[in-house]
């Protein structure tokens, strides 16, 4: 899973979010980097970055993430002079609190965050409240090769515009997978699941919301299911949420006493749908990240007959981020490690199935041959989605639409 940095909660949203604008009202806005300017040359700023360290609070849930991250660290330090501490975390919105806190106290500079990993309702939360700091992510020296048109979701995340207060480093995209060898056809759309589920009582499971790849699949349902999607591309209506999510409930209301456990219970979260996989409990399962079952097989987790496959209509696709606060006391640093993270060298090792199989970011017609030419290099494997299906994307809803179906999900079948 390549995208745990979502997950605003609703006790966080009325205890933070909710209250905290009108005390920040009367604040001061961020001052600004005193030396760098939208004319500073980037060579400037390299400089500058240069005996920073710079404290990246980033998710720490995945060994290979965390494998990846310490890969960067040595890097950048060894290139740039510069210190990346892994400020490592299980819950990204604690920054926005924090922020927050350090913010309404005055302290608009030296903050204990640099650099955050973060997209979705995190960033709608952080920049509605000017907790960050920017617009910067067109200046970067690599921002030229970043695939803005054929990967719209590099400057829109979760259909709001990034305005250069994020930068992209990776893309994740919802895939299913199974083991052949057992199950020859797996149902390919989100009504032939329920069908197969039904056929096959027991062996079909989803987490639990919020956990965010079990929003995510009510999401890709409610897609699937509803002929008029525009909806969900804006912010939740609540006059028409129920209208609007009828065509969901009513399917779940048909796949969960089929499901797993008769959907008296559900896996917490993916690494427990993987794991129900694993122990051929169940005979789907799906990640948010192409790649997953793939590193899963040469982990020796999943057998080699495993397959990986997105739906016949298209599935969820997103970008995930890096984003500055307001009051870094690293920015020049914090630009140069966005920066590193843009560059086809760490775009490619990230692409790397055997280390993390996150995809690209980039155009890769705009790269230097040479660098083309480790992409090509990359192994591919059986248990990967082909380019052809992976095309088939479909964009996130508002991030509204993940706090309200988890929200209504759990008041419906919580138990």
């Amino acid at each position: 899973m390549t995208n745990p940095p979502f997950g605003v909660t609703r006790r966080q949203l009325s205890l933070g979010l909710l209250i905290m604008p009108a005390m920040l009202s009367g604040c001061a806005k961020p001052a600004p980097e005193e030396r760098i300017s939208a004319t500073t040359p980037w060579d400037d700023i390299e400089k500058m970055a240069r005996g920073q360290t710079v404290n990246w609070q980033a998710w720490a849930g995945d060994p290979k993430i965390n494998d990846y991250i310490g890969w960067t660290a040595q890097t950048v330090k060894a290139r740039f002079g510069i210190d990346l501490v892994h400020v490592k975390t299980s819950d990204t919105t604690a920054f926005i609190q924090t922020l927050l806190g350090e913010k309404s106290s005055g302290r608009m500079s030296g903050g204990r965050t640099d650099m955050v990993w973060l997209n979705g309702e995190n960033f709608s939360a952080a920049k509605g409240l000017d907790l960050l700091w920017g617009p910067f992510a067109e200046r970067l020296s690599n921002w030229k090769l970043v695939d803005v048109k054929g990967k719209p979701s590099t400057i829109n995340d979760f259909t709001l515009p990034t305005e250069g207060y994020e930068s992209p480093w990776g893309m994740a995209q919802l895939a299913f997978f199974h083991d052949s060898a057992t199950l020859a056809n797996p149902p390919r759309t989100i009504p032939a699941m329920l069908a197969w589920a039904k056929s096959n009582p027991g062996r079909f499971a989803y987490p639990a919301p919020p956990d965010f790849t079990g929003v995510t699949f009510l999401k890709q349902a409610l897609l699937e299911l509803s002929a008029d999607r525009a909806p969900f591309y804006k912010p939740v209506d609540k006059a028409t949420f129920a209208a609007q999510t009828a065509p969901l409930w009513a399917y779940l209301d048909q796949l969960n006493p089929v499901a797993w456990r008769s959907g008296k219970s559900f896996p917490p979260d993916y690494p427990s749908l993987r794991q129900l996989l694993e122990d051929r409990e169940i005979g789907i399962a799906f990640a948010f990240n192409p790649s997953e079952a793939l590193n899963a097989v040469n982990s020796g987790l999943l057998p080699a007959t495993t397959r990986a496959y997105i739906l016949e209509g298209g599935t969820i696709q997103n970008t995930h981020f890096v984003a500055i606060p307001f009051n870094s006391s690293a920015k020049a640093g914090a630009m140069v490690v966005a920066n590193f993270l843009l560059s086809p060298e760490a775009q490619a090792r990230k692409a790397d199935p055997r280390l993390w199989g996150d995809a690209t970011v980039l155009d890769l017609s705009a790269v230097a041959p040479d660098d083309q030419a480790r992409f090509a290099a990359l192994p591919k494997g059986a248990a990967l989605p082909d380019a052809q299906s992976l095309a088939r994307a479909l964009a996130e809803p508002h991030p509204s639409w993940m706090l309200a179906l988890g929200d209504a999900w759990r008041a419906r079948y919580a138990t």
